[in-house]
């Protein structure tokens, strides 16, 4: 059983669209996903620029992964690595606290995290 960093079972962060490294809904990880796809955060307009501006495209469609492309207000398990960056350049999307891995809490304070919770947690 995997937790959230609340301590409580780690719940989907997106039941429409199939994010996670398992791309089962959920930010849970593994030794293999090195990118560490554990973050659940609701996408904003200014955080998708910022990934892409940085190599990675979140809002363009990729038909041959399936992939929809995502647009402000979805929500999305991103790299732990690409919500640190965001949050040193002041446009770190809000997080859904019950639906983000508890291993996060190795590298961000809780206390940081809950300054980006999305207030319906």
């Amino acid at each position: 059983m995997t937790k959230n960093i609340l301590g409580t079972i780690l719940e989907s962060c997106c039941d429409e669209l199939n994010t996670g490294y398992f791309r089962n809904g959920k930010c849970d990880t593994c030794d293999n996903d090195f990118g560490m796809h554990t973050v659940c955060a609701e996408m904003s307009d200014n955080f998708l620029e910022f990934s892409k501006n940085s190599g990675n495209d979140l809002s363009t469609p990729l038909e041959e992964s399936d992939f929809p492309g995502l647009k402000a207000g979805d929500r999305w398990c991103i790299c732990l690595s690409r919500w640190i960056a965001a949050l040193e350049e002041g446009v770190a999307p809000k997080i859904l606290l019950r639906s983000t891995n508890y291993s996060v809490l190795v590298h961000v304070p809780l206390e940081v995290l809950e300054k980006h919770a999305i207030r319906d947690d």
